[in-house]
């Protein structure tokens, strides 16, 4: 008696010890293919016409907790059903002891309907008799069906521990054109399973216990004969290995115990040796093929940069866990700028050549490009089109000026299929793209037409094409390598055509399409002459490690021009303890030079004083003594964290006076209301938040350079009249009238004594050689002397 009582309770434990939620169907896979089949099973949907009727097992065996996850896997699934008496009908049964019908397949309409009575089911207990529910199924068919008419699918969700025999009733089912799927619940008798179920039983035997994972393996199974679908265009069924398992009670040899056995002679007992049995459950393995849907996840793309991990939220949702340096940053990556005036139509092919595919391509760039390069404060403008045979501009350009209100609004956008009417498209784009939301006068900003597209057109393009340039409307070109020479034709240029070799390959080309959007807006800027100053703070309230990423932002401005003495100069002064002139206008006459000058400018330390540098600038820098070339725009872009600049609103104005523009940089979390009135005109400010944020405002900079450098210029301002003579404008020219003792052209040479010239006054030809570095364009052609 003790043996037994230890036996039993050596039984006991080892039951214990089985987790009732273990998996018993494992797919060999990574955690994120895992993550994807759960996701996928969320976009699929069915919506052919079929009978679907869930027999599920409500027998002790079961139980009351796995009867409840039963439940939720027949509503999971529901969940994918388009149910509607034309549609998909369900129904259901719930057999224990006998069969009983919960709800027939005509008696909802709804998918809410049906997930509400599944919800409602009650669980009955008593013997497994699987065989009884399906003679029921086999006399008197489907329960408010449509007999056969459309496809019958029989859902078995069972432990497979029938009361009698199955195997012969299910083919006799499936003989009559039922498809059957047997899903295990609770620790399920597997071969039970594949006796139930339709060939191929891989495909047709799933286990409930895990509600997405077997959903996922019957939707994919249905999407073999057309009867469900996905949602997205590149989801794709695939064969997964993994493994049934099968908790069994086995007998294992413990060991030998003395017993004592009766002996043929009577009353006589025999000591000897009996062998010791233990009862234990193992789970044993079964290899097998696991058929699941997954489509391409939101970091398939790898969108975080800088070794940045992608961490998936949903179906297209995702966010990167960034390196310390590249924190806050949207995808582990700084910013882009697109601060340029500019307002742009992508233009997105949706005609049936590029396919739905394609088109959610198109989509996911706009997307993706207007995150990373739009801010709140941009002056950029976006608008969306779609075309096949007629345009249809889905998002108007400057409608929406938040981010996320315009990133929301692309959802709505959808495929029309069609021909590819590209050139079509095209004209219609240049009359009415833009719409009303389009600057005029001075404010107008440059208009650009992306055009996305991976088909070829089946119109005219070209004549189009020149509507759209004749237009002043830039055109851009984005597209797959098959049609390169088309947008070539298309855009006028290869230098305005961007194509990507795979579908990943398409994000990268964010920062090249950025690029080209601003530079061709300043078009020519280049060309333009300029005498340009850069006054940088180099007190102590910046500390050096910010002023030398200042000299990293002025030098990277410094490269987008023509550094020679008859297009650009540029000199650079410093303040700080002290102003000091790096390097006059006249002092390089290179770009390379000027590059390496500005690495060289010293940092000062100490208190600054921005009033006396813009003064400094005033007398010693911007003069043509010092370089300054008459009839040439000047300006001063001053580059400051704000300290210091309580004296510099005067000098400032002084120059401005002058004819010297000037811009001031202020950077600091907090802007000064110093820096608001040195600024003076409100186009005349940058604020950026931090130093490490001047390389974003590049763009910004540029382009009110570029402003300045077409702006009307005044001869004789800033005076090129030395030693106090007075300038005279006259008839497209100047001349200087010198004081007594001074004369030349611009009095500059000391008259000796016992010399008596007859007139001081000097008149200056523009023809004449002015400049010591070469011949001087003294009135620029459109623009007259103010």
């Amino acid at each position: 008696m003790p043996s037994l009582l230890l036996l039993g309770a050596i039984w006991t434990f080892l039951f214990s010890r089985v987790p009732p939620s273990l998996p018993l169907q494992e797919v060999h896979a990574s955690r994120e293919t895992i993550g994807k089949i759960a996701a996928a099973s969320k976009m699929m949907w069915c919506s052919a016409a079929m009978d679907i009727l869930f027999l599920l097992d409500g027998s002790h065996s079961v139980g009351k907790g796995s009867f409840e996850r039963s439940k939720h896997f027949a509503i999971t699934v529901c969940d994918a059903l388009d149910v509607s008496p034309e549609r998909v009908r369900v129904g259901a049964f719930q057999f224990g002891s006998t069969p009983h019908l919960e709800f027939s397949l005509d008696s909802f309409s709804t998918r809410q309907e049906v997930k509400a009575q599944i919800k409602k089911m009650v669980f009955k207990g008593g013997r497994t008799e699987t065989g009884l529910a399906l003679k029921y199924l086999l006399q008197r068919g489907f329960p408010g069906g449509r007999n056969g008419s459309v496809p019958q699918l029989l859902i078995i969700v069972t432990d497979g521990k029938s009361q009698g025999q199955v195997a012969l009733l299910a083919k006799q089912l499936k003989e009559k054109g039922v498809t059957v799927f047997a899903v295990g619940v609770r620790f399920p008798r597997w071969e039970e399973l594949r006796a139930l179920a339709s060939e191929p039983q891989e495909q047709h035997v799933l286990l409930a216990e895990q509600a997405a994972d077997a959903t996922n393996g019957l939707l994919s199974t249905l999407s073999s004969s057309a009867l469900c679908s996905t949602a997205a265009p590149d989801c794709r069924v695939e064969a997964h290995p993994c493994e049934h398992k099968t908790l069994e009670t086995i007998r294992e040899l413990a060991g030998t115990a003395p017993c004592w056995r009766g002996a043929l002679r009577a009353d006589a007992v025999l000591a000897t040796r009996c062998p010791f049995y233990s009862w234990k459950r193992v789970f044993l393995s079964h290899p097998a093929s696991c058929y699941r849907t997954t489509c391409p996840g939101p970091c398939d793309s790898q969108p975080c940069q800088n070794g940045g991990t992608c961490i998936p939220e949903g179906l297209d949702r995702y966010h990167c866990l960034c390196p310390l340096a590249f924190r806050g940053e949207a995808n582990c990556a700084p910013k882009l700028s697109l601060e340029c005036r500019i307002d742009v139509l992508f233009l997105l092919d949706s005609s049936s050549s590029t396919t739905l595919e394609g088109f959610l391509r198109a989509k996911a760039f706009v997307k993706r490009f207007v995150q990373a390069v739009l801010s709140e404060d941009s002056r950029a403008r976006v608008g969306v089109a779609g075309y096949s045979r007629e345009l249809a501009v889905a998002v108007p350009v400057g409608e929406y000026q938040d981010v996320p209100d315009l990133v929301r609004s692309l959802d709505g956008i959808t495929f029309s299929g069609g021909p590819t009417l590209t050139g079509r498209a095209l004209h219609q784009a240049a009359e009415r793209g833009f719409g009303s939301a389009t600057r005029t006068g001075q404010d107008r900003a440059r208009r650009v037409v992306v055009l996305f597209t991976e088909s070829h057109s089946q119109d005219e393009v070209a004549g189009p094409a020149r509507h759209v340039r004749g237009r002043d409307l830039l055109l851009l070109g984005l597209g797959s390598e098959a049609v390169r020479a088309e947008l070539e034709e298309i855009t006028g240029s290869p230098r305005r055509v961007m194509v990507y070799a795979e579908p990943q390959d398409l994000f990268n080309k964010i920062p090249e399409l950025q690029g080209k959007l601003c530079v061709q807006s300043r078009s020519g800027c280049q060309a333009q002459a300029m005498d340009l100053v850069f006054l940088l703070d180099a007190s102590a309230s910046v500390g050096p490690g910010n002023f030398a990423q200042m000299q990293s932002f002025v030098r990277s401005c410094a490269l987008q021009f023509d550094v020679n003495p008859d297009v650009m100069q540029v000199g650079l002064v410093v303040y700080g303890s002290r102003v000091q002139t790096a390097f006059g206008l006249d002092a390089h006459l290179t770009r390379a030079a000027v590059l390496r000058a500005m690495s060289q400018a010293p940092y000062l330390g100490g208190v600054g004083s921005a009033g006396t540098a813009l003064l400094h600038i005033y007398d010693k820098v911007m003069t043509v003594q010092r370089g300054a070339r008459p009839g040439v725009p000047k300006a001063v872009v001053m580059v400051t964290g704000g300290r210091g600049a309580e004296d510099a609103v005067v000098p400032a104005q002084k120059l401005r006076n002058n004819g010297i523009a000037v811009l001031v940089v202020g950077v600091g979390p907090v802007l000064r209301d110093a820096l608001r009135r040195l600024a003076g005109p409100r186009d005349s400010l940058i604020h950026v938040a931090a130093y490490s944020d001047l390389q974003f405002h590049q763009d910004m900079l540029i382009e009110w350079i570029c402003g300045v450098a077409k702006r009307p210029v005044n001869l004789c301002k800033p005076s090129p009249c030395m030693n106090e003579g007075t300038c005279v404008l006259r008839r497209g020219s100047y001349r200087c009238e010198c004081r007594d003792g001074w004369e030349g052209p611009h009095c500059e040479n000391r008259v000796l004594r016992g010399d008596a010239p007859k007139a001081r006054g000097s008149r200056q030809d523009p023809a004449s050689g002015l400049h010591p570095h070469g011949s001087q364009q003294l009135q620029r052609p459109g623009h007259p002397a103010s």
